[in-house]
């Protein structure tokens, strides 16, 4: 069973974003470089979500951890659903990929297993 993972929204302006989060919001924001940064619920509670430099998805996304990413592309791909790209390591275990879903929405996923 999948559960959300966080967003992720493209920014063109880092500081400008991060406070209109901050003022409008109440969102901390906790960076991870120059482009890109978590944006946390105040309190803990929510949803998560990030602050990227804007790049190939000029829009607001949604991720979904899952068990094993291959499998839940199979199903996606079965339904009617797209791959888009390949699966990318993120750390050791984590990993991450975008499809597209049968109404041409794009999503993201995310697993911590490893590839078989």
């Amino acid at each position: 069973m999948a559960k959300m993972e966080h967003f992720e929204i493209p920014v063109d302006d880092m500081p400008r974003a991060q406070a209109f989060y901050k003022d409008v919001l109440g969102f901390d924001y906790t960076p991870w470089g120059d482009d890109m940064g978590t944006i946390e619920q105040p309190e803990g509670e929510g949803v998560n979500g990030d602050l990227h430099v804007r790049g190939v998805l000029p829009h607001p996304t949604v991720v979904f951890t899952v068990d094993r990413i291959e499998d839940t592309v199979a199903l996606a791909v079965a339904a009617g659903g797209e791959q888009m790209g390949e699966i990318q390591p993120l750390g050791e275990r984590s990993r991450w990929v975008y499809l597209r879903d049968s109404e041409g929405n794009v999503i993201g996923l995310y697993d911590e297993a490893a590839a078989d």
